[in-house]
């Protein structure tokens, strides 16, 4: 099993990325993904999260900027970050969790990890 984001950049504010995760022995159809992000000296925290049915949740601080989705066909997970921040400087990280849960952000309630994607804004 194995995810592996891309798509990172650096950008300056205003900006849009779209940031991919590829997924490897793992279905997106029907597990919990999210989105997390990660600043130098903080916490990991959610971004973005979606599950089998399509639910999507998203942390305030990203609400009505960032966009997640999935392309089950090709077991990918996306982010669209519109209107990008200096604050949304981090290394973002794509999580899968338990088939068939509802959609959450809580880095508890995922347990596979990828590598991560940087994506700064100046």
């Amino acid at each position: 099993v194995q995810l592996v984001e891309s798509g990172g950049d650096s950008v300056q504010a205003g900006g849009t990325l779209r940031l991919s995760c590829a997924t490897a022995g793992y279905s997106v159809r029907s597990r919990r993904m999210a989105w997390f992000r990660q600043a130098p000296g903080r916490e990991r925290e959610g971004a973005a999260g979606i599950d089998s049915g399509g639910g999507t949740i998203y942390a305030e601080s990203v609400k009505g900027r960032f966009i997640i989705s999935k392309d089950n066909a090709k077991n990918t997970l996306y982010l669209e970050m519109n209107n990008l921040k200096p604050e949304d400087t981090a290394m973002y990280y794509c999580a899968a969790g338990p088939a068939w849960a509802r959609c959450s952000i809580a880095t508890t309630d995922f347990e596979i990890w990828g590598q991560g994607t940087q994506v700064t804004v100046s």
